[in-house]
């Protein structure tokens, strides 16, 4: 049993911060209050420092590859064909890589990990604690999203092989073509037809019922296309990335499509990230689209959460909301709400404790990382 006393909590609910105390028990948030005692409590003096839910990257390649190099989001990729929506990112995670304490230091406690985008349907993700040994059962949830990629990525991959697609029209028939069939299959299956059994298409069917989201990572003309796409079907979907979203912010904020934006300080070396527009981070919030940031594990390291945070909040986004772009936003985007990503009784205790308010402030950095009620990083 754990109580945390005298933090100021940032609750990500609609609740403004407050000074109180969080008692943990089996894991989970049990009180939050003023003065609660507890005997026989471990108790842990926040005075002066800044409670928020654990942090929250849904959009990760962390641990499927060597740590730091860029080419093992190549392990997560399985590109001898297009469309492989049967892969599992699961099967690719390494529990014992460093990125998992890289993201305790950073008071990261969730991770997305989802497969790479050299293929156009590349499979599916699952949502992982960053603390334990064995990645099934670190693992929240599996399958929790269908992985879609679009533009230059799959274009360049399959016409170096001299194999479709061979242009970005297409990358896009080919996405077509898969929902077009998948849903031609499901309903054949919910009308009692007899027909062949195709894992590609079963993953498919809890996308149509919008159980887990489409993931779709596209950035400017490309979100365009997305959209035409996968609002047909009625899916539950998430632009990933969004580079140039300030070109398409009506037609994001009618479709009703989530956004995980970033890496904010990728390199603008190839067409897709020449033009990175930090403030539509800012112009979609104001339109009532739920965002979150993403570093992108390995693209940028996970330390650069907070630094993501600080300049959406320089490009004009509302500090309280950027909080929620790495909490409750991302939790939604995995299905997690219920578990993660606020301050309330009955949730996981899951927290980051700042010294200094994150987004705001230069020098805020982690001095505990709290993992369901038991210390996981304590800065020295």
């Amino acid at each position: 049993m754990l109580l945390l006393k005298n933090a100021t909590i940032y609750p990500q609910t609609q609740e403004q911060p407050f000074i109180g105390d969080v008692l943990c028990e089996d894991g989970k948030i049990k009180q939050i209050g003023k003065n609660i005692e507890m005997a026989g409590a471990e108790i842990l003096d926040l005075t002066g420092l800044n409670l928020l839910p654990g942090l929250v990257d849904s959009h990760s390649h962390a641990g499927l590859g060597p740590v730091g190099d860029m080419g093992g989001i190549a392990y997560s990729t399985d590109a001898s064909h297009p469309v492989k929506p049967e892969m599992e990112a699961i099967y690719s995670a390494d529990p014992t890589s460093p990125v998992y304490r890289y993201a305790l230091e950073n008071g990261i406690t969730t991770l997305g990990v989802i497969p790479g985008s050299m293929d156009i349907i590349d499979g599916t993700g699952f949502a992982a604690r960053t603390w334990g040994d064995n990645i099934f059962e670190m693992c929240l949830k599996r399958g929790m999203c269908l992985k879609l990629s679009l533009g230059e990525n799959p274009k360049g991959v399959f016409q170096t092989q001299k194999m479709e697609p061979d242009s970005r029209m297409g990358v896009t028939f080919i996405l077509e073509e898969y929902f077009a069939n998948a849903k031609a299959y499901m309903e054949a299956k919910e009308r009692g037809e007899e027909v062949a059994y195709n894992q590609q298409y079963e993953v498919a069917i809890p996308v149509f019922k919008r159980e887990i989201p489409a993931r779709i990572h596209c950035t400017h003309n490309d979100m365009a296309s997305a959209i035409k796409c996968l609002t047909k079907y009625n899916l539950w979907f998430t632009i990933e990335h969004a580079w140039g979203a300030g070109n398409y912010l009506d037609e994001i904020a009618e479709s009703g499509c989530g956004i995980v934006f970033g890496p904010i300080g990728g390199r603008k070396s190839f067409y897709e990230s020449r033009f990175v527009d930090i403030d539509a981070v800012a112009k979609l919030d104001a339109r009532g689209t739920e965002c979150c940031l993403t570093v992108d594990s390995p693209l940028e390291g996970l330390d650069a959460l907070l630094s993501h945070m600080e300049q959406a909040v320089r490009e004009g986004t509302d500090p309280l909301q950027v909080m929620k772009m790495v909490t409750i936003h991302p939790a939604k985007v995995m299905g997690l709400q219920d578990r993660i990503g606020t301050v309330e009784v009955g949730k996981d205790a899951n927290f980051a404790v700042f010294k200094g308010v994150p987004g705001t402030d230069m020098g805020a950095h982690v001095v505990y990382t709290i993992g369901e009620g038991d210390i996981k990083y304590q800065r020295n």
